[in-house]
């Protein structure tokens, strides 16, 4: 596979995660159906012209599932990565699942946490093409990437 290719791969995976976990949140819906739902589908079934790249369906799964397991500890990073005012369970839902995808990446050796903060600032930036959101995204990221993995700084 061609490195650009294992990057859109990638990239689709951590979107379908950050859409997973809103979904998950909104509909309150286990992880287990969503990712079912995703697996069967979304990923992998792109248009005829390709427009839509398979994801990396084990770092999908893996996204979501640690986001699950480690929320607790996302959450309370998260918050601390906040002002005082502004708690994690006031802030847009579709942040909140970015900061628990990117959180899971965190809390998980692997991906160095300047590539994640990166991959979820471009994430945002598709989100929110106002652009406002991506700088508190990077903000919020990296604090929490030094808090979570104070090694890679």
């Amino acid at each position: 596979m061609k490195p650009d290719e294992k990057r859109a791969r990638s990239a689709a995976a951590r979107m379908y995660a950050v859409q997973a976990l809103f979904q998950m949140e909104a509909a309150g819906t286990s992880a287990d159906r969503v990712l079912r739902e995703f697996e069967d589908w979304r990923i992998g079934t792109g248009d005829e012209d390709g427009q839509n790249p398979e994801a990396d369906s084990r770092l999908f799964r893996r996204l979501v599932d640690d986001a699950v397991t480690w929320q607790s500890k996302i959450d309370q990073a998260t918050d601390r990565a906040l002002v005082a005012k502004w708690p994690i369970d006031r802030i847009d839902p579709v942040l909140r699942a970015l900061f628990r995808a990117g959180g899971a990446e965190l809390v998980t050796p692997g991906t160095p946490p300047r590539v994640v903060i990166s991959q979820y600032v471009a994430l945002a930036d598709a989100f929110f093409p106002e652009g406002r959101e991506t700088k508190f995204v990077n903000a919020v990221l990296d604090h929490m990437a030094r808090e979570l993995r104070p090694e890679a700084f």
